[in-house]
């Protein structure tokens, strides 16, 4: 089961610059307990994005650097190679960024999709999900409030 998990907007906007555009503490607690335990497949720049590795996750780096090599991670050279090496875990998670969720989007059997309500300036998009291949599962609204600036919806598709 290879999951795919992201907070896009409603274009789609995963980030600007590297980082992202918006503050949610909830779903960065939902990202931690989902993905805790688990490899999490990634490109170079998203690792590049975050301040120190994540505790209790095994890092999966995509680049196309062959001297490229953070301590603590494993590094490979594309997506196929990243799921070859994540064999071990039955629940590895595709983490970012818009490259690679397009890669993944043909070989995941999972999205875990936090839709930001609104629209955001951004460099860096989420694919579009063709609803065709995939069928929601499970969506869990989440209103805005003192600490999220914008609400947001909880959504779950498998592939069909």
């Amino acid at each position: 089961m290879l999951t795919m998990i992201a907070a896009a907007a409603e274009n789609n906007a995963l980030g600007k610059d590297n980082d992202l555009v918006w503050h949610l503490p909830d779903d960065f607690k939902r990202f931690k307990r989902l993905t805790s335990g688990h490899y999490i497949i990634m490109g170079r720049k998203t690792f590049e994005s975050f301040p120190k590795l994540l505790p209790n996750r095994t890092h999966v780096i995509i680049t196309r650097k062959k001297d490229y090599q953070p301590e603590g991670t494993i590094v490979v050279h594309s997506l196929e190679e990243a799921i070859k090496v994540s064999k071990l875990d039955e629940q590895p998670f595709i983490i970012g960024g818009g490259e690679i969720y397009k890669m993944g989007m043909e070989v995941a059997n999972k999205i875990e999709l936090t839709r930001v309500h609104g629209e955001f300036d951004a460099d860096t998009h989420f694919p579009e999900i063709n609803t065709n291949e995939w069928e929601l599962i499970k969506e869990q609204f989440h209103e805005k409030d003192e600490k999220h600036d914008h609400s947001f919806t909880y959504l779950t598709y498998e592939r069909k």
